[in-house]
């Protein structure tokens, strides 16, 4: 179905979000631009509103707050994502998940691999479904290629927590929410996350609401 916005040119659609000062709004699930591919970045927003559009995402991104924001989230169909992990958790857990601090960084035209067959679950959430976390079994590694902002290449493996964000922004870009990946036994709202399924692993999750880790 087509949608009003869909009507209007990017870099038109981009300067009217950015007409509004502070974060931009999340678009949530339901929305039809989080289930469509987007379109490959290939200059259709001039350098400058390129520089404006990613300070915008990473704003919103720093404000809700989370570790990565895709285009798309905030109703913009191009393959464009922004993510940073400042990783302020336990030692425990950045131990048991592989989260190390990952610096602010701009993917455009990403696509991923996997690097090996290891696979790691964990509890994981989004800012498009608001209010509910699941266990996804996601590539322990990946190498991640594409480029930057300024259209410089990149090629780079990402390993633990790194790579799970980088497969979910990416994921964002082809229209997948991590629920398509989703154990969904293990569907919790933040509340009983948080209250049940607090551990660094999800071993006590899987053996109390039944469904198998890989």
């Amino acid at each position: 179905m087509e949608t009003p916005s869909d009507r209007v040119p990017l870099a038109e659609r981009v300067e009217q979000l950015l007409a509004e000062e502070g974060p931009l709004p999340i678009v949530a699930a339901g929305h039809p631009v989080l289930r469509r591919p987007t379109v490959p970045y290939d200059g259709q927003l001039d350098d400058a509103l390129l520089t404006r559009f990613v300070q915008a995402l990473r704003l919103t991104m720093r404000t809700a707050p989370g570790v990565g924001l895709a285009a798309p989230q905030v109703g913009v169909g191009l393959r464009i994502a922004v993510i940073e992990d400042p990783a302020p958790v336990p030692e425990e857990v950045r131990i048991a998940r592989g989260r190390e601090p990952q610096p602010f960084r701009v993917l455009v035209n990403p696509a991923y691999e996997a690097v090996g067959t290891e696979r790691a679950a964990f509890f994981e959430g989004c800012l498009s479904v608001p209010g509910y976390q699941a266990v996804v079994a996601r590539h322990a590694a990946v190498r991640l290629t594409g480029q930057d902002e300024h259209g410089r290449k990149l090629d780079e493996e990402f390993t633990g927590w790194p790579a799970r964000i980088v497969q979910h922004e990416t994921d964002h870009l082809d229209g997948t929410l991590y629920l398509d990946r989703a154990e969904l036994r293990s569907l919790s709202c933040n509340a009983a996350a948080a209250r049940y399924w607090g551990q660094p692993t999800a071993e006590e999750a899987a053996g109390a609401l039944g469904f198998d880790l890989p």
